[in-house]
């Protein structure tokens, strides 16, 4: 927009008529300004897409180069980081609960591994989800599996998940053969997935029967053995033929190392331990970060088939820094800030378009909903567009990242800032009411306080119990931008045209911009044209508007905007035609006036007629510039045509019925005739041939006179004569072909006959 709008008296005179003013008149309107706004949360939510857009293409990226990937996440990260408001997040709703409905409920009622099965029931239990229709084929579906001993170790682990969550019914003896199964596969195991697998289907044996004996013996060698995978930087290997390690892994492996504490037969080495705490400090070393709070993990250098995207990656280290928590009493020295912006990042995608996405997303926030190193807090708000017009009041609400009620606390306004940074405060430490019936805690009396404009609030929120301040994150200060809309008053508008030299008044107009106008001017070049008009806030304020332009468009279509610059406590701009004859290409006749008047914060933004103005504009030289060709309008040209109207001439008068009946049956006569003659005549079919080569051909040459006959109806009926006379050059064709063969058979039929 600096490219058409330079200066105070600038101007555009594009090609084509100027989209940008007749958009900004739509987009300045009070009630598109007060969507806008006020649809922020919803699109923020709308950056879930983002993730399934971003989990589609990289399917497709892999194929070509690990360092693309890199690069569509980061943009897609970028992207989401940088929509509006983005430090602001909200807990999980309803809208998640629709959208797992449509992700999670196959058409048949199956799914295709126990993978996707539990991920299915895992994001139902989180969000309290009833799929009773899916536990008869899903526990039918695991009680087979764990019975057959060439079940993987994959799907004995996501089946014993889904035995766990859907509380299926078994004997013991199946769980027991699981049990010594996996006992033997961890004994041999070589690589991570295969520890994975097996000793977490071992700890969920565990929490399901207290009678089966899954402890290991040598847990501190496997322990090691799975250790002496992990690197210097907090990274892990998958294997140990395979030099590549990941984030990824690193979350897999804690929660394979916090299963074998719990299988232990005895008390694991705590050197042991204190090794892995180091190696979580690592790996929280290489975390990404916001500048609004937002922490995720992504992977650096990984095997372009193992990348799974940042949601993935971050959800993995989660899982498994909680369950090592879980065996650690909670004894990880992880900082709440870092817990809560993870909580921020799985919370500001959204609502993720890919099964496993969502899972991913729901899994990690009731892992962090409830673990032993910090309860992450949110603070949201239900609107961030407030209306001092209407007296609305703000809002804020504080709860765990699955919307569970958040303990007592008070939320306090640090502080309250405009966009001049010069400007004092508005607000300064003052707490919001907390309504209990409501749940939000509230600030009156906005309007005293606050003008319209955008502010940037600074939320701090103190615990009431201090033995809390250990159990929960609160993430010390929220910065949030809040817009306070509201009615602007218009006065002191009018429209004057001046004498070019001295600058004195010839012609006056007053206008009322809260309607409509329809004042006529006249001007030559040797004149200018004065606008000018106030605007001012609740307080009496000068109110300055994010736009302010006055189009002029010509009879021909060519369009000019023009700046209204501030000039103190009113807004004006003079227009000297003498100088703007060569910008508008010298086109004298009829400029229709428009003013768009608009602010985010302006309830009533306005798009304005103001009437016309007459120029005379002199000649223009030759090497004048002319005015640009208009684009061609495609409604006009290729849009529906004006609709034809056309009368019929009357119909002939026709004869009367008796009269066509009467010449039909004249024309009837001479078949009847024929037929008559035929019998006179004693037509017979004596001389038929009995021979079959002759009975044929006798036979064929009958049914093609036939086919004669049937094609003279049809030629009346519907055939041209073109049509009928190619049928006709083919049927006589094949009449002179088998008349031939009969006539020959009878003459020499009757040739044996004489000689006889």
């Amino acid at each position: 927009m600096h490219s058409i709008l330079t200066s105070k008296t600038g101007s555009s005179s594009s090609p084509s008529p100027l989209y940008f003013p007749a958009f900004l008149s739509l987009a300045l309107s009070p009630p598109f300004f007060s969507l806008y706004l006020r649809s922020l949360p919803a699109l923020r939510r709308l950056k879930g897409h983002f993730s399934a857009w971003q989990h589609s293409f990289t399917s497709f990226v892999q194929k070509f180069s690990i360092g693309m990937m890199r690069a569509l996440g980061f943009l897609v990260l970028l992207l989401v980081a940088s929509v509006s408001e983005a430090s602001i997040v909200y807990p999980i709703s309803d809208a998640h609960r629709s959208a797992a409905l449509e992700l999670f409920t196959p058409p048949d009622g199956s799914f295709k591994s126990l993978e996707e099965a539990y991920e299915a029931l895992r994001t139902f239990e989180v969000l309290g989800i009833g799929k009773k229709d899916m536990s008869t084929l899903t526990c039918s579906l695991v009680i087979d599996n764990l019975k057959s001993p060439y079940t993987s170790a994959k799907d004995v682990f996501y089946g014993l998940k889904c035995f766990q969550i859907l509380k299926c019914k078994s004997n013991g003896e199946n769980l027991q053969d699981v049990a010594s199964r996996l006992q033997g596969t961890i004994n041999g195991a070589s690589s991570l997935l295969d520890f994975y697998y097996s000793v977490g289907s071992l700890v969920l044996i565990k929490d399901q029967s207290t009678g089966i004996d899954v402890k290991l013996g040598d847990a501190d060698g496997i322990f090691r053995s799975v250790k002496s995978l992990s690197q210097s930087d907090g990274r892990w290997r998958y294997n140990s033929n395979n030099p590549e390690s990941s984030i990824r892994a690193a979350g897999i492996a804690f929660e394979t190392l916090a299963g074998l504490v719990s299988l232990a037969s005895s008390v694991i080495d705590q050197s042991l331990i204190g090794t892995l705490q180091n190696d979580i400090m690592k790996l929280f070393d290489s975390i990404e970060k916001h500048d609004d709070g937002v922490l995720y993990f992504d992977e650096k250098l990984v095997d372009a088939q193992e990348y799974q995207g940042p949601l993935s990656t971050t959800a993995s280290v989660v899982r498994g820094l909680m369950a090592f928590a879980d065996v650690t009493s909670g004894n990880i020295n992880v900082p709440g800030d870092k817990i809560l912006g993870l909580a921020k990042f799985f919370l500001g995608v959204g609502i993720p378009g890919d099964a496993h996405d969502f899972y991913d997303q729901i899994d990690s926030l009731a892992f962090l909903e409830n673990n032993k190193i910090s309860i992450p807090l949110i603070i949201s708000f239900p609107a961030t567009v407030i209306s001092l017009t209407r007296n609305e009041q703000l809002k804020v609400t504080v709860s765990t990242v699955l919307g569970s009620t958040a303990p007592p606390l008070t939320v306090k306004i640090l502080q309250a800032t405009g966009s001049d940074l010069k400007d004092a405060p508005i607000i300064e430490n003052q707490e919001l009411k907390f309504e209990a019936d409501s749940g939000f805690h509230v600030l009156d009396g906005l309007s005293k306080m606050a003008d319209v404009g955008s502010y940037n609030f600074v939320f701090k929120i103190d615990l009431h119990d201090p033995h809390h301040r250990n159990i929960y994150a609160t993430g010390g200060q929220t910065h949030v931008p809040i817009h306070f809309s509201g009615a602007i008053k218009v006065d002191g508008a009018e429209i004057a045209i001046l004498d070019s030299v001295l600058g004195n008044v010839e012609t006056k107009k007053v206008l009322d911009l809260a309607a409509e106008n329809s004042v006529s001017l006249s001007a030559t070049h040797l004149q200018k044209m004065h606008l000018s008009f106030q605007l001012t806030s609740n307080s009496g304020k000068v109110f300055k508007p994010h736009q302010a332009l006055l189009k002029l468009r010509h009879e021909t279509k060519v369009e000019h905007v023009f700046v209204v610059g501030n000039s103190g406590k009113k807004f004006e701009i003079i227009l000297d035609f003498l100088g703007l004859v060569d910008k508008l290409f010298y086109l004298s006749g009829r400029y229709d006036l428009q003013l768009t008047v608009g602010d985010a914060v302006m309830e009533n933004s306005f798009f304005r007629s103001l009437g016309y103005i007459d120029l005379d504009l002199p000649v223009a030289p030759e090497k004048a510039t002319r005015a640009p060709p208009q684009p061609l309008d495609f409604h006009l040209r290729y849009g529906p045509k004006a609709e034809i109207t056309h009368i019929f001439r009357a119909p002939e008068k026709q004869p009367p019925k008796e009269l066509s009946l009467g010449f039909l049956g004249l024309t009837l006569l001479p078949f009847v005739g024929f037929l008559f003659g035929l019998l006179r005549l004693g037509v017979n079919l004596k001389n038929f041939p009995a021979a079959t080569v002759p009975a044929t051909f006798a036979t064929l040459f009958q049914l093609g006179i036939a086919a004669v006959l049937g094609l003279y109806v049809l030629f009346w009926l519907k055939l041209n004569l073109f049509t009928t006379l190619k049928v006709l050059g083919f049927l006589g064709v094949f009449l002179v072909f088998t008349g031939h063969q009969i006539l020959s058979h009878l003459a020499s039929t009757s040739a044996k006959l004489k000689s006889s």
